[in-house]
């Protein structure tokens, strides 16, 4: 039995125990979803159409994660000006599996258990990377490089409270600057020679 859904403004045909990838919803990992706007129904031979939707038919899925897609780069040029511009971005997408389609007087039900591994961690595997496989399992997005921590904080932090606010942060002195080589002075222009001079 299989079902056609729309959401975000899609269409998609749907089994019990499909992967699906549709736009973003709302919800936590492991939510149930359930969408009413059911198109069509089929089992088989037996199709039955909405108009525009079929009455009292449902489908539900578990929602597994939320995540941003694959990049797209986005590339402007205008020829012989020099103009070029390059951006990219990235849709939000949400994975849900498909766990049942209800409707017309039937049922189907995917026996399957639901495995909430989303495909960071998926990924992160294949490629054995043992340190982003931490992160993501104590549930913590991965970390390029620490951040410095600011000296500022830790400065107001240490002075006491009854001490005034100018004695809080004491302000560093400045580093003498590099004294300039004297400028070569500037060359005189040439007298002009008179006619007086000349004779």
């Amino acid at each position: 039995m299989y079902a056609v859904i729309k959401t975000g403004g899609k269409q998609y045909r749907v089994q019990p125990g499909d992967l699906l990838v549709v736009e973003k919803l709302d919800g936590e990992p492991g939510a149930n979803v359930a969408f009413g706007d059911v198109l069509m129904l089929g089992d088989g031979d037996a199709v039955t159409l909405g108009a525009p939707i079929v009455d009292g038919a449902t489908v539900s899925a578990t929602l597994i994660e939320t995540r941003k897609g694959d990049k797209v780069k986005i590339f402007k040029k205008i020829r012989r000006q020099g103009y070029r511009r390059t951006k990219g971005h990235r849709q939000h997408e949400t994975v849900l599996r498909v766990t049942s389609v209800e409707g017309a007087g039937k049922t189907d039900k995917w026996d399957g258990v639901v495995d909430l591994t989303t495909k960071a961690m998926l990924d992160a595997r294949a490629r054995n990377l043992k340190h982003v496989i931490t992160t993501l399992e104590a549930g913590a997005a991965p970390v390029a490089a620490p951040a410095k921590a600011k000296a500022a904080p830790k400065a107001a932090a240490s002075v006491s409270e009854d001490a005034p606010a100018k004695a809080a942060a004491p302000k560093k002195a400045a580093a003498p600057k590099a004294e300039a080589a004297p400028k070569a002075a500037p060359k005189k222009a040439a007298a002009k020679k008179s006619d007086d001079a000349a004779e």
